[in-house]
């Protein structure tokens, strides 16, 4: 199983460029979702208005499918404002965008997951648009329209903390009583979690399977069964 700081890692790269409170709230997601036992990787982060006219143009003047419906200018990827995501699979090399896949066989979808964590921490989704859907996107507007960001308007700074609120863990407030921890089985790491209170938290799929054991989910009764092979 991937560690956390490796799933990071993966993404680091389109995390630059973007809104400080943006980047800060993916980094986020990816801890969260990493705790759900669902692997993250951002795969779009800043876009340049001539990437995003070249993405325009696919489709139209260009080979392949329409992606978008946003020349350049017109997108909140070109202001550090989007983040677009897909599913990290096992290998750690490789992305889906099975929007049924549930990896983690906790009874719901991984993509829905991730929406539920992104949501929390303010990222409108794309899914949730009227026309022309956008399943792997995030986005946060702060109040602002394209015709805002056109202008050259910035994000307010009341909208930026209202983000950071959302995203701040009491240990940022100040408030030390959580601790990241590294768990071992048999002296190899399998998985990282963090100390709260006196209780460690780490997903639970990834210490059962290091025992060798099977893991399974029944959504009716929210029950968690763990079946030992040996």
């Amino acid at each position: 199983m991937l560690t956390l700081a490796q799933i990071k890692a993966k993404s680091a790269a389109r995390l630059k460029g973007l809104h400080p409170a943006v980047s800060a709230a993916a980094d986020k997601l990816i801890e969260h979702c990493y705790t759900c036992g669902v692997p993250v990787l951002i795969t779009q982060g800043l876009r340049t208005f001539t990437e995003q006219d070249r993405l325009y143009a696919q489709g139209r003047t260009s080979a392949g499918n329409i992606v978008t419906n946003a020349r350049g200018g017109y997108s909140f990827h070109n202001y550090g404002l989007a983040v677009d995501f897909a599913l990290l699979l096992p290998d750690g090399s490789s992305a889906s965008w099975d929007m049924k896949r549930d990896g983690d066989r906790d009874g719901t979808a991984d993509w829905q997951e991730v929406v539920q964590q992104a949501k929390a921490l303010g990222f409108e989704w794309g899914g949730d648009w009227s026309s022309f859907k956008d399943y792997p996107h995030f986005q946060m507007s702060f109040g602002l329209t394209i015709a805002d960001l056109l202008a050259g308007v910035q994000p307010a700074p009341s909208a930026v903390d209202a983000v950071y609120k959302l995203i701040t863990t009491e240990e940022e407030h100040g408030v030390k009583n959580t601790v990241s921890a590294i768990v071992n089985v048999n002296g190899c790491k399998i998985a990282e979690g963090y100390i709260k209170a006196g209780v460690t938290y780490v997903p639970v799929r990834a210490i059962a399977e290091a025992l060798e054991a099977r893991v399974s989910y029944n959504a009716a009764t929210r029950t968690v069964e763990i079946t030992s092979s040996r």
